[in-house]
This record gives C-alpha cells, sequence and structure tokens, in this order.
C-alpha cells in the first residue's frame, strides 16, 4: 500500500463565528508545535445535527487519511468526551480551553482526554491571530461564555460564564489586523450584549465600539455577530446612529414571536421588546438590514404560536435568518417539555425560511440602479455594507473594497457591474 504523504496541519471547523476566529488559533498552535499529518475538528453542539455533521466529517476524514492524527475539540467535545473517546477514528480530544493553549498541542502531550471544568475558567485572553486564511474579513474575540441558561441551550456547559477581553486587547489585536490590511472586523463572542460586565468599571458594548473606531480610524468597516434584544446599550444605540463605519445589519438572537415560548424559552425580551428594538434600529438608521436566530417547534408551540413567529419576520423585515427546527440538548429544561412532533418541526423551519426569502428578495429589490460599496470575499463576489451578496461583473482582489453599479439580480444575489 503506497505510503500517504505528509501534511500541515488541517482545521474542520462546524458552527458559529466565534469558532471560526479560534480556528485560527488551533491552526497557529498546530503549526508552531511542528505537528504533520494532523487534522483538527473544531466542533459544534448547538443541535444534534451539528453533532452529526462532526461525526460524519471524522469518518470521513480518517478514511482520506488513515495514518493521521485526528484531534476532536470545540462545544461538542467539551460538553460530551465521551461520545467521542468511543470513535475508534478519534486520536485525542482537546475542551474549549486547551484547544487555545499551545502546550496542548506539543507531541509530548498527547493524552487522548484533555477536557477540564470550563465553569472554573473567569477570565477571556485575546489571542492575536493576525491572519486569517482564506478569509476577506477578520475576526476578533471581545468575549466568551454566557450567564443565561436559556432552557434549551446547552451552550454555557461548553463556554462556561460570560468574561470579556478588556478594552486594551481588543484594541491592540485590531490594530494588528488593520496594519495587516483587513478593512473589515467582526466582534464575536457568545452573548457579545453582554460585554464588559465582568470588566472593571463595566464598560459597554457601545463603548467599546466607539473607542475602537475612534483608535482605527482607517478601519473602514465594523460589524457586529448576533446580539440579544434585551441587552443593546444606550451607547451602541448612539454609535448605529452616527458612525457610519459601524455595519448597518443587525443580528438578533430572538428565538421566537410568541411571548409564552419566550417565558418557556426563559429569554429575557418579549414580541414587544423585539418591535421596539427593531422600529427604533431603522429610526437611527434608515436602511438598516436586520436578521435572527429563530427555533422552530419549540416544545408546546401550537400553530397558533408559531404564526406570531411566522408573523414576525413580515412585521420586522427579517431578511437574513438563521433558522433551526427544535433539537432537545441532553439535561437541558426543553428536552423535558412536551415534544411538537419532528416533521412538524421540520414544517414550521421550511415555512420560516420561505418568509426569510421573500422578504430578502424585497431587499434586493431596493438595491437595484444603486451604487454601493462591496467587500471582495472571491474574485467575483462580495458583500455590501448591508451584508447581502453581490456577484461582480469583473475579476477583483478579496478583501478590497470596490464601488458597484447594480444591474439585477440573480436568486438571493445581487448583480453589479464594477465602476
Amino acid at each position: 500500500m503506497k505510503s500517504e504523504s505528509s501534511f500541515a496541519p488541517e482545521v474542520l471547523t462546524f458552527g458559529c463565528r466565534l469558532n471560526t476566529y479560534e480556528s485560527e488559533v488551533i491552526r497557529r498552535n498546530a503549526t508552531t508545535a511542528g505537528l504533520k499529518n494532523t487534522v483538527i475538528v473544531n466542533t459544534c453542539a448547538v443541535t444534534a445535527e451539528a453533532e452529526r455533521q462532526a461525526r460524519q466529517a471524522i469518518r470521513r476524514t480518517r478514511r482520506k487519511h488513515p495514518n493521521a492524527h485526528i484531534i476532536v475539540t470545540g462545544c461538542a467535545a467539551q460538553i460530551s468526551p465521551s461520545a467521542f473517546s468511543t470513535m475508534p477514528e478519534v486520536d485525542q480530544i482537546l475542551g474549549n480551553m486547551e484547544k487555545l493553549d499551545p502546550a496542548y498541542f506539543e507531541v509530548s502531550r498527547r493524552e487522548r482526554v484533555r477536557v477540564n471544568d470550563i465553569m472554573s475558567v473567569t477570565e477571556a485572553t485575546t489571542h492575536m491571530v493576525g491572519k486569517f486564511g482564506g478569509r476577506a474579513r477578520a475576526f476578533v474575540q471581545i468575549q466568551n461564555g454566557c450567564n443565561h441558561r436559556c432552557t434549551f441551550c446547552i451552550i454555557p456547559f461548553g463556554r462556561g460564564n460570560s468574561r470579556s477581553v478588556p478594552i486594551a486587547d481588543v484594541l491592540a489585536e485590531s490594530q494588528q489586523l488593520v496594519a495587516l490590511g483587513y478593512q473589515e472586523i467582526v466582534l464575536t463572542g457568545v452573548d457579545i450584549a453582554s460585554y464588559g460586565g465582568d470588566l472593571p468599571g463595566e464598560p459597554s458594548l457601545g463603548r467599546l465600539i466607539r473607542q475602537l473606531l475612534r483608535a482605527e480610524p482607517k478601519l473602514a468597516r465594523l460589524r457586529l455577530s448576533s446580539l440579544d434584544p434585551a441587552a443593546i446599550d444606550e451607547e451602541l444605540w448612539s454609535s448605529l446612529q452616527n458612525e457610519p463605519r459601524l455595519m448597518p445589519h443587525l443580528h438578533f438572537s430572538i428565538q421566537a414571536g410568541d411571548d409564552l415560548i419566550l417565558k418557556r424559552m426563559r429569554r429575557r425580551h418579549n414580541r414587544s421588546n423585539v418591535m421596539d428594538c427593531c422600529v427604533r434600529a431603522r429610526a437611527l438608521r434608515p436602511g438598516v438590514t436586520l436578521g435572527a436566530d429563530l427555533i422552530a417547534g419549540f416544545p408546546t408551540e401550537t400553530d397558533v404560536m408559531f404564526n406570531r413567529t411566522l408573523a414576525l419576520v413580515q412585521e420586522c423585515e427579517l431578511s437574513f435568518l438563521h433558522v433551526f427546527p427544535f433539537s432537545p440538548r441532553k439535561n437541558t429544561a426543553a428536552a423535558r417539555m412536551p415534544m411538537v412532533p419532528t416533521e412538524i418541526r421540520r414544517a414550521r423551519a421550511a415555512q420560516l425560511r420561505a418568509a426569510g426569502i421573500k422578504m430578502r428578495a424585497t431587499i434586493l429589490r431596493r438595491n437595484l440602479d444603486r451604487q454601493v460599496e462591496v467587500l471582495v470575499e472571491q474574485p467575483s463576489q462580495g458583500r455590501t455594507k448591508h451584508y447581502i451578496p453581490v456577484r461582480l461583473s469583473t475579476t477583483e482582489r478579496p478583501g478590497t473594497l470596490q464601488q458597484v453599479h447594480i444591474v439585477g439580480i440573480e436568486g438571493e444575489t445581487l448583480v453589479g457591474e464594477t465602476l
């Protein structure tokens, strides 16, 4: 049998933008340690489907690289290391803190399972990633963990309690990324709206944004990951209104549009709060695009309750939806509630996605015959400030900003001519 040629460490990433950021830290740690023929799978635990995809990727990787050293890490590995330790394809399992520590990538420290108590972690640190391979925008972790215990969510047990990166560290990493030529930075974390509550003086997310933009006048675009609508501070609203470099695209962690379901989820907002948030965002920043995380078929959800969530998509003009059929997670309160049949969950999720596509089509039409700024992601495609995808008429260098005249629509993408 022909031996497999040596290859540099590979990282397979599942899940959120924070995992994307951390995968670059993992790649750097593995490379610095001199690892070869190593594949690291950075897992997600938001849904059972996410875990299934990770296991499938592990098996596929073993078939492709029969002699590789396979490391599994991320939220699924942190929460259920035993689920992966029984897989013969897996050589090593690292927890969410261990994956960020270069020491655990040394060949001499290859204990099969190294997963410590994530709840014991009380501080967040920056990692000065520097480069994001193949990506036009950079990510900066400003926060990790979550202090809330929504009844459906297992992520706090994978990420620990909320902890914030000090403003000075965020500014230092952002400065490095701007110096490397990145035009857009995305602030990411598990619950970024809670930023600063654990730091001296309790600086808010809005204050961090204001200080970052003041310190980096050459940064063209600053984008935010998902926001809890119950925790948006006044300085953030002020920045949305007055700072054009803060992108006019907000994504809210809404989950449902029915008050009783929101209460059973143990969310901190109600339907009226969400409506007020969307109205205020549009008043302060006309034209802002809004997105949302939504769960379809949460336990006890009736047709009437679901229809309130469906109606919210149109009422709030939510055009970028992340929709998940409810997925019961072990040891969560929601997993013990009366289940909605699986086929109904899937059908409701499909309805929500269709409503989102319909709303997005309206947003696309509003951009026809306009001149927009596009961040090039691939040689012939990119995204506007509002995060709308655009196919370009010319080939441009990824990471650059281009002025584009919108001349058409193809599916869910704008078509533009580069000026």
